[in-house]
């Protein structure tokens, strides 16, 4: 039996920086291990304690600095390390890394024919990227099952792996054979520190550092690495600035003045944002460029919808905005075809109809009843090779982050991820003296959320995932009808390998965020009562007969507070609702991407110089459980922060 964790060494979130040319820039950063990849490292010591006799390998992929990350990976327990290193895989998207990577560990002798057992952990999501896809990248291109967002496993006496995996409302448990991939959210065994005896022996470790040619890369893999052989690439990049006015902070001597000046403020409004002159961009002459449409035979828009306790998914629905916008943008009749998969689910096609869908594909089968993803991604898959679309729409949620680069690996198209703009723009190629029009531009914040990057897709169908809750559902057409086309793809059993053992979702969380008026949201700031006062104030507005909901960090969610369900953010949802109360959150920046969408936003913090307050509204300093109590007692006596004018 193997374990095999595969890390990342990233920057220290708060040194992050981009440079011009869209490649991340370490010199001046001080690096870690992944905080996603620090608790697969974990899971697979966790692991070992039922194969006692275990091999332990820790895979990074990377320049030589990495090799600090491995050997503490080693300090920590694992045996053997193993660096991938090779200026020909520089600029490497998330396609290529994890078609080298999955090359790297067959040349280890990890294959899924393999007569030896061995599993596959790694992380979610590196805190440089937040895309999510390299291990079902891996996964796809080793032939394994996958299980992503996973909080803990248990192995089973039949060698099979029990993993419980974090959904919207809820969580699943899957049944998974080895060997398979496995990436770990942040809510798991917290990750142990290295012990001097670990660090003695790091020390005097040897790192296996591999060349693309050591791993016996074939010269039509090589072709498929690097900045060059990226399906996708970085176009360009900006700041994202703050569309905020200046804070107005409440005054008084007590928590009942501080509460009254807090209401006054949002009575009378807050400040006016001043906004800074746009810098007019250098214009290319390029009246003698050649002008190229690459799209060939690919013509059309393809989005998957999501359906969830028998209906389509909001998500989905959100998805059609921009696709009806990309549509609009191509022109020449260019059709939305929506793929609807699963049990009895006909009668949803006339709701995409009525949002936007031309035609649905619709595949209907017993097996299908709930989403897995080995079959869902195979099915996808024929459908885009027979359909040919130039464009290929995903919604960002738990089971679109993982399903999206799994279909561009089968594809070799490559994903966009987690986007919150989507257009048809041009590139310019200026070697070659070439305009390549039209061309998907798929907009994603990264780096911490202070860069927008503009990613195009050279690789059809260009792929790419939208963020929950970023774009609003179009307006329904009462009784607009199209085309159902059923298809009956081709499965076999090796795509049913993965069990559903049990779904629980709740009756709040992903629906209730999205349509609540004011959202109530506790950090970690705000546990000290186990958010208490947080769900006490949603309730109260409730009663009032206010549509208001609770919701917290990613902090809160990966100490165990509340369900990943409730979590706003970069890695959770982007709500926007009328009013966003943020208690004792201190303003990461992740988190502010999920919330800028608000109407007003309101922070309470006993930190004045906490982070939050650059980018919300109104502020109060102060201790929430002194503050919260005097606004709950406003609330019952009718105030609804404006919400009903």
């Amino acid at each position: 039996m193997t374990i095999i964790s595969l890390i990342k060494q990233v920057p220290l979130p708060s040194e992050m920086r981009m440079g011009d040319d869209g490649a991340m820039d370490r010199t001046k950063a001080k690096s870690i291990i992944n905080i996603d990849c620090q608790f697969g490292l974990e899971a697979g010591l966790q692991l070992k304690k039922s194969y006692p006799d275990a091999k332990m390998v820790v895979v990074s992929m990377g320049p030589l600095p990495f090799e600090v990350s491995l050997k503490n990976a080693l300090s920590m327990g694992y045996d053997e390390a193993y660096l991938l290193s090779d200026r020909k895989l520089g600029g490497s998207d998330t396609f290529a890394t994890g078609l080298a990577i999955s090359t790297l560990l067959k040349d280890l002798g990890f294959t899924k024919d393999s007569d030896e057992r061995f599993i596959i952990l790694a992380g979610r999501q590196s805190s440089d990227g937040d895309t999510a896809h390299v291990p079902s990248q891996v996964a796809e291109a080793m032939g394994l099952p996958q299980a992503t967002f996973i909080e803990r496993i248990t192995p089973n006496a039949d060698g099979t792996i029990t993993a419980r995996r974090i959904i919207e409302g809820g969580y699943q448990m899957l049944k998974l054979p080895m060997p398979c991939v496995i990436s770990f959210t942040p809510t798991g065994i917290k990750p142990r520190k290295a012990s001097l005896i670990g660090a003695i022996k790091a020390r005097h470790s040897e790192i296996g550092v591999k060349s693309v040619d050591d791993v016996k890369m074939s010269s039509e893999q090589q072709a498929l690495v690097g900045v060059n052989g990226s399906p996708t690439r970085v176009a360009g990049i900006e700041n994202i600035e703050s569309d905020r006015p200046p804070v107005v902070m409440a005054v008084g001597a007590n928590e009942a003045q501080l509460v009254d000046s807090l209401l006054d403020n949002i009575k009378k409004g807050g400040n006016v944002l001043v906004k800074k002159e746009a810098k007019e961009k250098k214009k290319i002459d390029i009246a003698d460029f050649e002008i190229v449409d690459m799209r060939g035979e690919n013509k059309g828009i393809l989005t998957w919808a999501e359906v969830v306790k028998g209906d389509i998914a909001r998500p989905s629905l959100e998805l059609l905005a921009p696709a009806k916008y990309l549509a609009e943008q191509l022109g020449n009749d260019t059709k939305i075809t929506t793929v609807l998969i699963g049990k009895n689910i006909k009668n949803l096609t006339k709701k995409l109809f009525e949002y936007g869908s031309d035609e649905v594909i619709l595949v209907e089968n017993e097996r299908l009843e709930e989403y897995l993803i080995l079959p869902f991604s195979e099915i996808i898959t024929q459908i885009i090779r027979e359909r040919k679309p130039e464009i290929a729409l995903f919604a960002a949620t738990t089971s679109g982050r993982e399903l999206a680069p799994r279909i561009g690996m089968k594809t070799g198209s490559g994903v966009t991820a987690d986007c919150t703009a989507l257009e048809i723009g041009d590139y310019i190629d200026r070697k070659n003296r070439q305009v390549i029009r039209p061309i998907l531009h798929s907009r994603r914040p990264t780096f911490g959320e202070s860069k927008l990057a503009t990613i195009l897709g050279f690789v059809y169908p260009q792929i790419s995932t939208a963020r929950a809750g970023t774009f609003a559902v179009p307006e329904r057409q009462e009784n607009h009808e199209g085309k159902i086309t059923e298809f009956k793809p081709e499965l076999n059993e090796n795509q049913f390998v993965t069990k559903i053992l049990e779904t629980i979702r709740g009756e709040g969380g992903l629906q209730s965020l999205f349509d609540a008026d004011i959202i109530i949201s506790g950090g970690r700031g705000a546990v000290e009562d186990e958010l208490k006062l947080v769900k006490a104030l949603a309730q109260a507005l409730k009663d009032k007969g206010l549509k208001a909901e609770w919701a917290c960090s990613r902090t809160v969610v990966d100490n165990g507070f509340a369900e990943y369900a409730r979590q706003v953010g970069q890695t959770g949802k982007t709500v926007r609702p009328k009013i966003y109360v943020a208690i004792g959150i201190s303003g990461a920046i992740q988190h502010i991407a999920g919330i800028k969408e608000s109407g007003k936003i309101i922070a309470i913090n006993n930190n004045a110089k906490a982070p939050i307050f650059k980018y919300v509204d109104f502020g109060i300093v102060g201790e929430y459980q002194d503050i919260l109590p005097e606004i709950i007692e406003r609330v019952k006596g009718g105030y609804d922060f404006g919400i009903r004018n």
